[in-house]
């Protein structure tokens, strides 16, 4: 009486076990650039809002003075202004909001990078300035860094 065996033999399971490894060789770069693409993307977001912010402390101020912490022209915004990190909603930072620059007609504001984005350098730190210019500190295109 023969018995049947039933199973994988080992090599067919080395050439699963390449499969996968290859797959994930591939995703896991193309996954993580999503996620930057992402947190990038919040980081616009939250620049824009800021800059809607500004407007709103000019219209009310006549300049856009004292909107920073304690009441500074430059730094992280005041709590009253607008939120101080990305996600703006609180959790762990990937990106810190600043003041850049402020006169009484024109500002500066800057995203930086910081945490899992530190080592972001196609993109790197954003800004924005009062009339609307966006710009990079990353070796990418600025196409790239703040898409439409």
């Amino acid at each position: 009486m023969k018995h049947k065996q039933i199973g994988f033999t080992l090599i067919e399971l080395m050439v699963v076990v390449a499969i996968i490894g290859i797959l994930a060789a591939i995703a896991y770069p193309s996954y993580t650039e999503q996620i930057r693409k992402s947190k990038r993307a919040d980081a616009q977001g939250a620049l824009l809002a800021l800059g809607n912010a500004m407007e709103r402390h000019f219209t009310a101020n006549g300049n856009y003075l004292g909107a920073a912490t304690g009441g500074a022209d430059t730094g992280a915004p005041a709590a009253a202004i607008y939120a101080s990190q990305v996600p703006v909603e609180g959790g762990t930072a990937y990106y810190n909001l600043t003041i850049s620059a402020a006169t009484a007609t024109t500002y500066t504001l800057q995203a930086a990078a910081v945490g899992s984005m530190a080592t972001d350098a196609k993109c790197g730190n954003l800004t924005l300035t009062s009339t609307g210019v966006r710009g990079k500190t990353g070796s990418e295109a600025l196409d790239y860094c703040w898409r439409k």
